[in-house]
């Protein structure tokens, strides 16, 4: 071969091999092409199993135009996923036996991840929903899924994919491991996925709400990566807690909340008494997880998850078919969060209560505070005033913005000196909710 081909062939593995995900160096973010890398993430668990191409296209150009990162979707999916076809009449095993994957089913989500990759979109990857090992009190299964079986499957599935660079995997599927049986069959999932991509693999758990998220049970499994949170669809929990302390944690492990409430969700799955969750609902999850640790976030859209259509019979209420969902105000508030974190540092910034005085308000009017080594994020989720102490930014003078949380908007508020200030936010309520940004003044941040 000519030398100056083998360059090429050397250069071109090289590029493949650095696109790759991994943890950050400090143990608290996400890196994909050892670039900072923001997770803003969306659960579409029934994408493989409900759309066609052609609307799977149709929903992920949406999400990429919204400024979405991730899709999280599932191969098993959940709503009898094994003996439901695909819209080309396709099972995904064969006999319902984990060791026979059907390679006709697969083609197609062949298809929808390499379209993910073409609007720059990564896939958090379940191997198949929890119900595919144990039911609990709902779920449909069967339960087809033992140490041995999950090895064979997750090595073929992974083998499949070793070579793309938009996965991300996420084993469980909103189940909690009841026992040691259990978690070996997870253990020999991360095992065979880790193994099978030459240990490149970045691997979490999606599991059902807990004090710990996935850490519970796997932070010290050498095939785990991140740790997952997942919320209940309730309003105003503290979960904020929970990330701090998971931030904390040893060994350290990035976090992130993988299932918040769900834009036009039944809240706490009562609909009845407590109506549905709205946009304020999502958004104001969004920037409590992330000021207080979190690496990324994922949002969730009731009628998206499910792909609700005519075709389908609607699970707990959903209002609209997905393709109008879509189009829910949660979603394009998205990007304002991205925007708002991308036009920082990211792998630098901690959450950080003591630079505010009022750092101990309940959910509903939580105060939450994140920082940078130049620069200071403050979320006031109501409205509420409060104080700041920028003493730990060294910088003679701070740069002070409002952020608009509704629609991406900066408001300035000019330069202060860097001492002790009580800031009161344009407005005052329900869904008021701002961000402070206070930037060391000689800083000349995009935003």
């Amino acid at each position: 071969m000519h030398r100056f081909a083998i360059f090429l062939l050397v250069l071109f593995c090289t590029q493949q091999v650095k696109a790759q995900f991994r943890v950050s160096e400090n143990q608290h973010y996400i890196l994909k092409n050892n670039k900072p890398f923001f997770w803003m993430g969306d659960t579409a668990w029934e994408l493989f199993a409900r759309l066609n191409r052609e609307d799977a296209d149709k929903y992920l150009k949406m999400r990429s135009e919204q400024g979405f990162t991730v899709i999280q979707a599932v191969a098993l999916a959940e709503l009898d996923g094994l003996h439901d076809p695909n819209p080309y009449g396709d099972k995904p095993l064969i006999d319902d036996d984990p060791a026979k994957p059907n390679d006709k089913y697969f083609q197609h989500v062949d298809y929808i991840i390499d379209r993910a990759e073409s609007y720059h979109l990564n896939i958090a990857l379940l191997p198949t929903w929890g119900d595919k090992l144990f039911k609990n009190s709902w779920g449909t299964g069967p339960e087809i899924f033992n140490a041995q079986n999950a090895a064979i499957y997750a090595t073929w599935l992974a083998k499949r994919y070793k070579n793309k660079t938009n996965i991300i995997w996420i084993l469980g599927g909103d189940r909690n491991p009841r026992d040691e049986k259990d978690i070996a069959v997870w253990r020999a999932m991360g095992k065979a996925i880790m193994k099978a991509t030459d240990n490149k693999a970045l691997i979490s758990y999606h599991c059902q709400p807990n004090e710990l998220g996935s850490a519970q049970w796997f932070r010290n499994e050498d095939w785990f990566s991140f740790n997952c949170f997942q919320n209940g669809h309730c309003r105003n929990e503290p979960i904020y807690d929970k990330m701090t302390a998971s931030y904390k944690a040893l060994p350290l492990k990035p976090s992130i909340d993988a299932e918040p409430i769900y834009e036009d969700h039944p809240v706490c799955f009562n609909a009845q008494d407590l109506g549905t969750s709205s946009s304020y609902d999502v958004r104001k999850y969004a920037y409590l997880d992330l000021f207080s640790g979190a690496f990324g976030h994922t949002y969730g859209c009731h009628d998206v998850w499910q792909m609700y259509s005519a075709k389908h019979e609607g699970v707990n209420g959903p209002h609209f078919y997905w393709y109008d969902a879509l189009k829910l105000p949660g979603a394009s508030q998205m990007q304002y969060v991205r925007n708002l974190m991308e036009s920082h540092p990211l792998t630098d910034r901690i959450p950080d209560q003591s630079v505010i005085k009022e750092n101990s308000l309940a959910a509903a009017e939580r105060i939450q505070a994140t920082r940078g080594t130049d620069y200071i994020f403050v979320y006031s989720s109501a409205g509420l005033p409060f104080t700041v102490l920028p003493a730990k930014i060294k910088a003679a003078q701070l740069k002070a913005r409002w952020y608009n949380p509704r629609d991406g908007k900066v408001s300035p508020i000019g330069i202060i000196s860097n001492a002790p200030k009580k800031f009161n936010p344009p407005t005052r309520g329900y869904g008021r909710d701002w961000v402070l940004i206070l930037d060391d003044a000689t800083k000349q941040y995009n935003l």
